[in-house]
């Protein structure tokens, strides 16, 4: 397949480099020293499952600047999403079915904004990685899951094609009728991981010791799964203890990228996690203090380093 990934992150550089591994014909859309890196060499992901590295002429600076593709796989952050969505419907990729890895629960929505309904997909990805260095992402850990599926009837093909083609890229692959539930799980385990791990500074093995930060954590989740089931999706109204118990299962080390932004003086995701969660739920009329106050105290640092003081 001619795959088009616009971010060369965690994420998107990840899945992007197994898929042109597995011989597919993917094209990154990069920026700054990490484009550079990548034209000059290649981009290199080094994982537990192996380490893989494409080629450097697999990257482009732009969407404008790519060719057709018969699939879009969308890994930027957030904030990005609709400048990403109104230029892929200006480009050579307009018409091509668009897969979000990205995080939350508002992504799709934003692309059917300025793509066609038909072409976004459903999907949602499992998995801890960040760019270590210019042209370097570093694979944590064996997770790396991708959940897809068809909002529509009109797209089962295509989800059964990029489907296979992720499965023989060597990516633990599933599929979902129910899609739109697959994404509210993961962003309620994501909402709450990213919550404790970046209000505590600290990992997920310290945040589950602590009986204080351990009924935070519970809390941020069963608020999300209220917003959730609120919200029309079929959710379990102990859903949230399901995930305390997944969380138990973790490695300790393990944190969110938002804590990693965090401690790096990144811009965060904080208005389309916790802040989307008690957002939604003030619309929806539902209580979400633990969200509300989380988004309250990560506000000064949801710029980054260039909002302080």
């Amino acid at each position: 397949m001619r795959i088009a990934v616009i971010g060369a992150g965690g994420v998107g550089g990840y899945f992007g480099a197994r898929l042109a591994a597995a011989g597919h014909e993917v094209t990154f859309v990069a920026r700054g020293a990490h484009l550079e890196a990548v034209r000059r060499s290649g981009l290199v992901v080094r994982s537990p499952l192996g380490d893989v590295r494409t080629e450097p002429a697999s990257v482009v600076a732009s969407i404008a600047e790519l060719g057709p593709a018969d699939a879009v796989l969308v890994a930027v952050k957030l904030w990005d999403t609709e400048d990403v969505a109104r230029q892929l419907r200006a480009s050579a990729v307009s018409a091509a079915p668009v897969l979000s890895l990205q995080n939350g629960v508002h992504k799709d929505g934003i692309l059917r904004e300025h793509l066609t309904d038909e072409q976004v997909l459903g999907g949602a990805c499992f998995i801890s990685s960040f760019i270590q260095e210019p042209g370097v992402v570093v694979h944590n850990g064996t997770l790396q899951r991708i959940v897809l599926g068809a909002h529509r009837d009109g797209q089962k093909r295509i989800v059964e094609d990029l489907s296979a083609a992720l499965r023989d890229a060597g990516v633990d692959t599933g599929t979902s009728d129910d899609v739109e539930r697959v994404i509210w799980e993961k962003f309620v385990f994501l909402v709450g991981l990213s919550a404790t791990t970046a209000t505590v500074r600290r990992p997920i093995g310290v945040v589950r010791a602590h009986e204080e930060t351990r009924r935070l954590l519970r809390d941020v989740m069963t608020e999300a799964v209220a917003v959730a089931r609120a919200s029309g999706v079929r959710l379990d109204e102990g859903f949230a203890d399901d995930r305390l118990g997944f969380c138990d299962t973790l490695p300790a080390e393990m944190t969110s990228s938002m804590h990693h932004d965090l401690e790096q003086g990144n811009r965060l995701e904080l208005p389309w996690l916790s802040g989307g969660v008690a957002d939604l739920a003030d619309r929806l009329g539902v209580p979400a203090p633990r969200n509300r106050t989380v988004a309250d105290i990560l506000a000064p640092h949801v710029m980054g380093r260039q909002d302080a003081g």
